[in-house]
């Protein structure tokens, strides 16, 4: 097994804990905004990782993800930039479709876009964790071991910040809606 680790796989296992740590930051917080901020970093390290192991449809998706989350800070709620997103990623993903596992970046990639534009707080967290899901699916399929742990800890670290956003809901320190 290790015999067919190059230097390629596994510098994509290092930059993939790398947008670990950053996603781990970002999901950890109950501020949107930071969130939407850690995510761009992490996902330039997630882009050249999936470069790193020829998953050509997951790192344009990935590129793009980073363009959404800028897009969606400064248009929430805009349907056109929202569909606009959903259209590049859909080109994007016909233009480097390798096979059936180049179904769950693009499926994350809209959970996440639907997410980002329409959604805030707990809705949003929940909406990002499906997207997660589906990048795990991804990564385990192409044999990123960083990759599936990184979409693994996102996971459940979304399922506790919701818990935080609910337990400080009920307590009245957050609004039921944030921005």
């Amino acid at each position: 097994m290790f015999e067919e680790l190059t230097w390629q796989l596994i510098t994509g296992q290092v930059v993939s804990l790398i947008g670990l740590g950053l996603c781990i930051a970002g999901f950890s917080s109950k501020r949107d905004d930071r969130l939407l901020v850690l995510l761009i970093s992490a996902n330039v390290a997630f882009a050249v990782h999936f470069l790193f192991f020829a998953s050509w449809t997951a790192a344009a998706l990935t590129g793009l993800v980073i363009v959404r989350i800028i897009l969606a800070r400064h248009y929430p709620g805009n349907h056109s930039v929202m569909w606009l997103m959903l259209a590049l990623s859909g080109l994007g993903a016909a233009l480097t479709w390798q096979s059936y596992v180049d179904f769950f970046p693009l499926l994350a990639m809209v959970l996440g876009t639907t997410g980002m534009f329409l959604l805030r707080g707990i809705p949003l967290r929940i909406m990002l964790g499906a997207a997660a899901l589906a990048w795990m699916m991804n990564n385990i399929l192409i044999g990123s071991i960083g990759g599936t742990l990184t979409e693994g800890i996102i996971f459940i670290t979304n399922l506790i910040t919701i818990v935080r956003i609910a337990r400080a809901q009920r307590k009245g320190l957050l609004p039921s809606h944030q921005d």
